[in-house]
């Protein structure tokens, strides 16, 4: 373990999460899950169609009550804040959604500026200097601030809602299937992006992914959500499980082939 992970795991989780219990009727989905999010990481999370990866990452945030369980972000049980605590809370968190879900009728820039004017009281001036920093971040050329969605390839559109995701510099990013739909070269660039914020601006990343090279490329420890538990570990560890799922999924033909190509 090198010096900056081995620091990270000395500090206190960023995300800790305890019991969590969901269940929709009858039909329960998570039963006890617990776990951390440690600074400075990238978590993949996997699981099979039904685990509940979106439930889970929907509970995180507050967005779904568990019925059992607490969720702390810095220390502070999400289910017990006030509204407004809960509104100043959200900026400790950016989402990337599915398929990037930006507003069509928005350019990249007006996406990113909406965050900004919705939980800031920044002047305008400001608020678009930002907005146009974070394209640079991501690494979408300056000329796509102006665009619309439908102007955008698929992955400048993955950039772009990236982009929206850090208007408000959080500490947790959580991205789902941020790769899915893109070109080997697209997603391989999309990762190096990730892993290089993670490095350089000290944050968390909690990613859905089935995308077996981002596993074994960027992730620090990986989630595997099965049996309606979570085992969470680094990857080494997922790979010696005995489980029949893990070992279907880890030692697969496609498993095989992305491990080759990190080696």
């Amino acid at each position: 373990m090198n010096a900056a992970k081995k620091q990270a795991r000395e500090k206190k989780p960023v995300i800790t999460a305890k019991g969590i219990v969901n269940r929709f009727g009858d039909h329960v989905v998570h039963d006890g899950l617990d776990f951390e999010i440690l600074p400075g990481e990238v978590i993949g999370v996997v699981g099979g169609s039904g685990s509940g990866k979106s439930v889970l990452l929907r509970t995180i945030i507050g967005l779904n009550r568990p019925a059992a369980g607490t969720v702390a972000i810095q220390g502070r049980d999400i289910f017990k804040l006030s509204p407004d605590e809960f509104f100043q809370a959200q900026h400790l968190w950016g989402v990337l959604f599915q398929q990037g879900a930006l507003f069509s009728n928005l350019t990249v820039i007006e996406n990113i500026a909406f965050q900004l004017h919705e939980m800031t009281d920044l002047p305008d001036d400001i608020i678009h200097r930002l907005a146009r920093m974070k394209v640079e971040l991501v690494g979408l050329p300056a000329n796509a601030g102006p665009k619309y969605p439908a102007e955008l390839s698929g992955g400048m559109i993955k950039r772009a809602a990236l982009a929206r995701a850090m208007a408000l510099d959080p500490k947790v990013l959580f991205l789902d299937e941020p790769t899915s739909g893109l070109d080997p070269i697209s997603a391989e660039g999309f990762d190096k992006l990730i892993r290089d914020l993670v490095d350089y601006l000290g944050i968390s990343v909690f990613m859905i992914t089935h995308d077996l090279d981002s596993l074994f490329s960027i992730c620090d420890r990986v989630a595997v959500l099965v049996d309606k538990k979570i085992k969470l570990g680094t990857l080494q560890e997922q790979l010696d499980d005995p489980h029949p799922w893990l070992r279907e999924y880890f030692h697969g033909a496609r498993a095989r082939a992305a491990g080759h190509k990190k080696a």
